[in-house]
């Protein structure tokens, strides 16, 4: 099954263009094969489409697009900029204030027209310059020359982060904050990065946080056929737990498959995959966000751990995966953490890192494959 990850940079073209809105905005994605390979320096054909409303909304625009890929799998586009499907509405006359709007991708990873459905992606933050310049929103008045505020007559306004000096983007200057206890007294490092607050250290829980044990499989059957609740060590060598946590399924953290029961500890849950693409987004896009999420050095990363820099301060670490057929593979090369949304009946979402480049990867797997958790405040 070809693979095509994408999450929207919210970065508009050029800060120039603020007196008429830009008539695009900046989209970034990675590309692998159905092996889970890069598919590098290669044409890609990509078609998007803007679903108005839902994941299933109607195609309010259409266009095609045959970037050529670079050495790290990574093709970067202008939605606006592509070539028009002739029955589609006008880029420039879209409502944006008649969202929600998703981004469909569909793609031929081969450069041609054979395109086959990738993902759909909310758009999270409808550029602001476009918003500003089509809105049918009488609320709207101007945008600041810096480009970083937009006015609203009412006398409210909305600041866009990272768009001028004035309003940079910041990382957190307090270093981590409180740790927090789960069910069993395991006690995790907590860091506040933008809105949200994560932990910064995988979770060891063996227990749901109303105290019912979540059962440890360690044989490689068993795992395999199991659809229920259940973790690993990394191995099934205890060892491993310390650094690197343990591993789970996906059932242990489905709410759908556990009973309504939650792997986290109280005020916390497991990150949705929306929650995911607003972490990476605020750390500059899926292309770079990667190396301010690594923990830096080679003490847990295998070697090089290319762009780490942990500027997020959620020092990820690379506590590997266990596979379908129980056996484990990846610890300190790669780490990959689950989120709670599920992409049909057997697989569900998850973000992945490599110590060999510095983007995060949105893919999914088999709901019974092992993984890394971290949770995210309520």
């Amino acid at each position: 099954m070809k693979k095509f990850f994408s999450v929207v940079s919210a970065v508009l073209l050029s800060v120039s263009l603020w007196a008429q809105a830009p008539q695009s905005f900046s989209y970034q994605a990675v590309i692998r094969g159905g092996n889970n390979v890069l598919v590098s320096n290669k044409p890609v054909g990509i078609k998007i489409s803007l679903l108005q409303g839902s994941e299933k909304g109607k195609a309010i625009y259409v266009e095609t697009h045959k970037p050529t890929s670079n050495d790290n799998g990574l093709v970067s586009i202008a939605i606006g900029g592509g070539t028009k499907d002739a029955s589609s509405t006008a880029f420039a006359s879209i409502d944006w204030s008649k969202g929600p709007y998703f981004v469909q991708t569909e793609t031929d990873p081969a450069g041609g027209t054979s395109y086959s459905l990738s993902s759909v992606s909310q758009l999270l933050s409808v550029p602001y310059a476009l918003y500003a310049g089509n809105s049918k929103d009488e609320q709207k008045l101007t945008v600041s020359a810096t480009g970083d505020t937009l006015y609203l007559k009412n006398g409210g306004f909305v600041i866009i982060p990272g768009l001028s000096n004035a309003n940079p983007i910041t990382n957190p200057t307090n270093g981590y904050g409180p740790n927090i206890n789960d069910v069993e007294g395991n006690s995790y490092k907590t860091v506040t990065i933008g809105t949200q607050t994560w932990m910064a250290e995988n979770l060891k829980v063996t227990k749901y946080n109303d105290g019912t044990t979540i059962p440890n499989i360690t044989d490689n059957t068993q795992w395999q056929n199991n659809t229920t609740g259940a973790w690993s060590y990394y191995n099934n060598d205890e060892a491993n737990n310390a650094k690197y946590g343990k591993l789970y399924n996906w059932y242990a953290l489905s709410k759908t498959s556990n009973g309504n029961k939650n792997v986290c500890p109280t005020g916390w849950h497991v990150p949705s995959d929306s929650e995911w693409t607003v972490l990476t987004e605020y750390l500059g896009g899926l292309s770079v966000a990667g190396g301010k999420m690594k923990e830096v050095g080679t003490t847990s990363w295998n070697s090089p751990n290319t762009d780490a820099t942990n500027t997020s301060l959620f020092s990820a670490l690379p506590g590997g995966y266990r596979q379908p057929n129980g056996y484990c593979s990846g610890i300190g090369s790669y780490g990959y953490w689950w989120s709670s949304t599920e992409n049909g009946t057997i697989v569900a979402w998850l973000r992945d890192l490599a110590g060999s480049h510095g983007y995060v990867s949105r893919n999914d797997f088999g709901k019974v494959d092992g993984f890394s958790v971290r949770c995210i405040k309520d």
